[in-house]
């Protein structure tokens, strides 16, 4: 690969991002400005936005990767990740706009009423924030040493520094529109070199050089699935993406809670037209490219040049390589301005000041985790940080917008017991696999068990507590469930 085409990639996105960035930065006046973008963010302009941040490097490059390795086991990751949206519009979209809060520790407290609940609930957001940015570092850093060449360090620092700086100097509003321009970047990089390698392999001839494989043999089929490790990677992939702080900040930026149900509407529309190319990435390297399985993760960077070479193929990989580090600095910003608003509300006094540090601070502490750690595939790693948010923030969200009867010791205790058994299984699973294999499923996918306890935990703490039932808990709900205008 010519690592002239990587340096021109990277290079433009990085440089058309800052500049979008700065010219949001001209707009934002106000500390609503920097939190929710004023709460002015229309549904197609917040849906594509949503879908830059959303799609990250599992999205881009993970998915893909999965599909070479385990066939159609891969396939049920973009099923998931569009799916979890559908949950976002049936339980959570309009009450959490209607709510009023800037952050989901702000929905907490005004819904329990409880200070602890709030110091939970951030702590858990700073966690979950923090472990997702990881892989996106990690996905910058495997670009840049394939494509350029350089050490696997640089792409790390890149994105970290691009993002907390564009972050820090424009909060919510100026990323809107950052984010917006990389989903429609990122579909238009993979969508034209998935065309284009279609019509040469399935349209003509393909490349001499080239050997079809059979892409799906029947032993990687559906029958070969193991009917647990499915199951508790749905719930997961379900139920996390509706505890993701940096996609449910999105819907406070909506102006009411119809257009926050329009814009979600609209995601689920451009998830389910972009995740069918990195399918078909996958589908592609399996049939043509089946000895990349050691850099699976790399197929999207590496399969254009393989099938066609020459400069149509370099032109294929610019484009590949530009939309990868736009998912990068996407995903990142939405998670930092989630953090950043988290870190300045509760311990910064909630100013623009506080803000921009916390967004310096969100970047940098990921970024010595990334630097410090090897990526053990994209997919798997953000297939983890959605059972640890399932675990913990989803039953909290959905029995506080569904739930009467939830109390503040409720909340807390079945947040800090998914946390416990989620967390145990996701750090200490390999050391505990090797003593006892038979557990290995169980602590390598755990949603499947660790949220239903984190649930019951939840209920009957509540129901133990009966008398702390918030006194405003019925003025609040119905806050939540009564339509604007009704």
């Amino acid at each position: 690969m010519n690592p002239v085409v990587g340096y021109i990639a990277i290079a433009a996105v990085a440089l058309a991002s800052a500049l979008i960035g700065f010219y949001g930065l001209r707009v934002s006046r106000t500390t609503s400005d920097f939190y929710v973008a004023s709460r002015t963010v229309r549904p197609w302009w917040n849906a594509s936005a949503i879908g830059g941040e959303y799609l990250s490097a599992a999205s881009f490059l993970g998915i893909a990767g999965l599909i070479l390795l385990q066939g159609a086991g891969g396939l049920w990751f973009p099923i998931g990740y569009t799916a979890g949206y559908l949950m976002l519009l049936l339980f959570v979209a309009a009450p959490l706009r209607r709510s009023g809060a800037y952050t989901i520790p702000d929905f907490t407290e005004a819904r329990l009423e409880s200070t602890w609940a709030r110091r939970v609930t951030s702590t858990l957001v700073i966690v979950i924030g923090w472990f997702y940015i990881v892989p996106q570092l990690q996905g910058a850093a495997l670009t840049v040493r394939i494509t350029t060449g350089l050490p696997s360090w640089a792409g790390a620092v890149a994105v970290a520094v691009l993002v907390a700086v564009i972050v820090a100097a424009g909060g919510m509003r100026s990323i809107t529109f950052v984010q917006a321009f990389q989903f429609w970047l990122k579909l238009t990089a993979l969508a034209v070199p998935v065309v284009a390698l279609l019509l040469i392999t399935g349209g003509g001839e393909p490349p001499a050089q080239l050997t079809p494989a059979e892409a799906f043999p029947p032993a990687a089929g559906p029958a070969d699935l193991e009917i647990y490790r499915t199951v508790s990677l749905m719930v997961a992939l379900l139920l996390g993406t509706l505890g993701l702080p940096h996609v449910l900040v999105r819907f406070y930026t909506n102006p009411d809670g119809v257009a926050a149900r329009r814009t979600t509407v609209i995601v689920l529309a451009l998830l389910s037209v972009f995740y069918l190319f990195p399918t078909a990435f996958g589908l592609l390297g399996r049939a043509f490219a089946p000895d990349l399985a050691g850099e699976a993760d790399a197929l999207v960077l590496l399969l254009p040049s393989r099938l066609v070479p020459g400069v149509g193929g370099e032109l294929l990989t610019a484009l590949v390589i530009a939309g990868a580090f736009g998912a990068f600095l996407s995903t990142s910003s939405g998670l930092v301005i989630s953090l950043a608003g988290v870190i300045s509300q509760d311990l910064l006094g909630g100013s623009v000041r506080g803000f921009r540090i916390a967004a310096i601070a969100s970047s940098l502490i990921p970024l010595l985790v990334a630097l410090s750690t090897e990526s053990t595939g994209l997919a798997g790693s953000v297939g983890l940080v959605f059972a640890f948010t399932a675990s913990t923030l989803c039953p909290m969200l959905i029995l506080g917008i569904w739930w009467r009867g939830l109390t503040a010791r409720g909340a807390v205790a079945g947040m800090l017991t998914g946390a416990l058994l989620s967390g145990g299984a996701i750090l200490g699973g390999p050391l505990i696999s090797a003593a006892a294999p038979a557990l290995g499923p169980l602590l390598e996918q755990p949603a499947a068990w660790t949220v239903p306890i984190a649930v019951l935990v939840t209920v009957l703490v509540s129901r133990a507590n009966a008398r702390g039932i918030p006194r405003g808990a019925d003025a609040f709900l119905t806050r939540l469930h009564v339509p604007e205008g009704g």
